[in-house]
């Protein structure tokens, strides 16, 4: 422990983005990184590989603060990402008193990290806060939030307390608004994941509405690169960025690519549309992702091909 420079706590992190970035936080050795996740909807087989010894996993919930509270005392963390969420269309839909005391979780991070150690904390916030769009692409500073379902208000109120937090405190902080992002560690719950699985199962591919419903997909990678290099060079402080593909696809395009590049013999089905969350068009400005990445971006398809090939993903849906 005597190498270790920074103490970082990851919440949520049995999760798909933040299971990702523990990754890359351990694979420099003067990081240790503590994991806490209540995995309600995380799964242990996220975690990272136990030949590497810079990390720990805590069973705890970020809404509990009897439960937080001895682990921040503990470890005097220097930096907090906070990713701990209820998330998915549908589960956020039918769990809406849940999403609401995720405002607990934030009140708690913030309340303890400022009595603490803590140097900087980053948001996982999402681009759901931006509702339906009245402009597109969605600027950072440009477009209004008019988020209306419980998830996209829950974030959109996290925003406010982080950025009320160094007004009052001067705790600094970063907010990532994630787009759709897709990889191995998904679960089925979320749309690239679920179609892929239904076409290597050569299952009826279903969609919600006519499917002309417009999003953008990023790859894990190109997402954990940008939340990384944010952090590594202490870029964006006390500031929000988009995080997302700028090219838009249609979910009927998605399912018709997914097909495609499966070689599948699955037929799309088209279901009711949902009554709420499901929003129209979605597309981010991404020029700061951009400058940070300064790289291309994994196209969706690349990005299918490399989850065809990942044994994390075969695994979980019983296919390797």
């Amino acid at each position: 422990m005597d190498s270790i420079k920074n103490k970082i706590l990851v919440t949520g992190g049995a999760g798909n983005i933040a299971s990702a970035l523990i990754e890359e936080l351990i694979s420099n050795s003067s990081n240790f990184v503590v994991i806490l996740d209540n995995l309600s909807t995380g799964f242990l087989s996220k975690l990272p590989s136990k030949d590497k010894k810079n990390w720990e996993f805590i069973k705890a919930d970020v809404n509990n603060l009897v439960e937080l509270s001895p682990v921040m005392e503990k470890h005097s963390f220097h930096f907090v990402f906070h990713f701990a969420a209820v998330v998915g269309v549908l589960r956020t839909q039918e769990n809406p008193i849940s999403v609401l005391k995720d405002i607990d979780g934030i009140k708690n991070i913030l309340d303890l990290s400022k009595k603490s150690s803590v140097k900087h904390v980053y948001f996982a916030s999402s681009s759901e806060v931006y509702g339906e769009p009245v402009e597109l692409p969605q600027n950072e500073h440009r477009t209004p939030l008019n988020s209306r379902v419980p998830y996209a208000v829950v974030k959109n109120v996290g925003e406010c307390f982080f950025r009320s937090y160094w007004q009052a405190y001067e705790l600094p902080y970063t907010i990532f608004r994630f787009f759709n992002t897709y990889g191995p560690n998904q679960s089925t719950d979320f749309v690239v994941a679920k179609f892929l699985e239904a076409a290597l199962k050569n299952r009826d591919i279903t969609i919600y509405g006519d499917g002309s419903q417009t999003r953008t997909f990023t790859y894990v990678t190109d997402t954990v690169s940008v939340c990384y290099k944010v952090f590594d060079q202490r870029m964006l402080v006390n500031d929000v960025i988009n995080v997302g593909s700028s090219e838009l696809m249609s979910v009927k395009e998605l399912a018709e690519a997914v097909i495609r590049i499966t070689a599948s013999s699955s037929k799309i089905v088209y279901l009711p549309p949902l009554k709420e969350g499901d929003m129209t068009r979605r597309q981010p400005d991404n020029t700061k992702m951009r400058e940070v990445l300064n790289k291309e971006l994994i196209t969706v398809e690349e990005g299918i091909k490399l989850m065809m090939k990942d044994k994390r993903f075969l695994s979980a849906i019983e296919l390797a």
